[in-house]
């Protein structure tokens, strides 16, 4: 979620007034930006290449300067990630056909869900070595960890709630095709395929995966509400109070200023990969 480029300079001599002709003006030439290289899993703000040689070589110099060691880690981490997603969606569909029910399948798959996505924090630390947001890789990870933590893992009454296998099919789908987004991009062998899922599949999933969080935190809310939980009531020695269901609320609510912010944000991404062309006017 294409910088206009400048104008070439002029080039040779203007005409002199005592001239009898002038030099006719070169017609628009076409130009195509190519994004940013962003290799590393963290957060949507990234770009993608499309294997020219250019690219390619920017690729590898941008690999010499962060050091086989890190190179080699990140490629590593975004395997990992997408064999961990891999696992997840199999494991799900699994279960679904052996059983014919959504319910049961968070149970059964939920020691994963945890471990892969708790293990994206490292996104986080690898904003120092890449150029990526940390606010937007910060706010994306976070989120998923909360949705993991503290909502479906505390709160076992709703964890067969059709909106948990909602966003948990959502993330499946957008994972598995982000990091081997990432993995093949480091690589330098992107399957266009695999370009093309990445900036059109988000399109349906984003907004689908947001209905399925939204939903899921008000299942939660009469349970948060009933019991207490994560709630600390005055007096107390520390003189403060929070009320989790109203946290919640807040949260809920949080959607509507970020959700349009990083969707339309993917959307430019979007049109700076896929079609990223320009018209450059340049004078002879």
């Amino acid at each position: 979620m294409g910088r206009a480029p400048e104008s070439a300079p002029a080039v040779g001599a203007a005409p002199s007034s005592s001239s009898s002709f002038s030099v006719p003006p070169r017609a628009p030439v076409y130009l195509r930006l190519e994004p940013a290289r962003e290799p590393m899993a963290s957060s949507e703000e990234d770009g993608a290449g499309n294997g020219s040689v250019e690219e390619k070589e920017s690729g590898k110099k941008a690999h010499r300067r962060r050091g086989a060691v890190t190179t080699a880690w990140l490629i590593f981490y975004n395997i990992a990630m997408t064999a961990g997603w891999l696992v997840l969606a199999i494991a799900m569909a699994r279960f679904y056909l052996e059983n014919g029910t959504h319910k049961g399948i968070y149970k059964s798959i939920q020691k994963t869900l945890k471990f892969f996505q708790t293990f994206a924090l490292l996104e986080i630390v690898h904003c120092a070595v890449v150029h990526t947001s940390v606010l937007v890789t910060g706010v994306q990870v976070s989120s998923r960890i909360f949705m993991v933590w503290f909502i479906t893992h505390s709160i076992k009454q709703i964890q067969n709630e059709e909106s948990v296998i909602l966003f948990l099919v959502v993330w499946t789908v957008t994972e598995i095709t982000r990091y081997s987004f990432y993995t093949f991009n480091m690589l330098n062998h992107l399957p266009y395929f695999i370009k093309w899922a990445r900036y059109n599949f988000f399109i349906i999933l984003y907004p689908v995966g947001v209905v399925g969080e939204l939903l899921t935190i008000y299942a939660a809310l009469p349970y948060v509400k009933r019991s207490g939980m994560f709630s600390v009531r005055l007096p107390n020695k520390y003189n403060v109070s929070f009320d989790y269901y109203y946290f919640l609320l807040i949260v809920m609510a949080s959607y509507v200023p970020m959700f349009p912010q990083l969707y339309f944000h993917m959307l430019r991404q979007r049109r700076k990969v896929l079609h990223g062309e320009v018209i450059v006017e340049k004078d002879d």
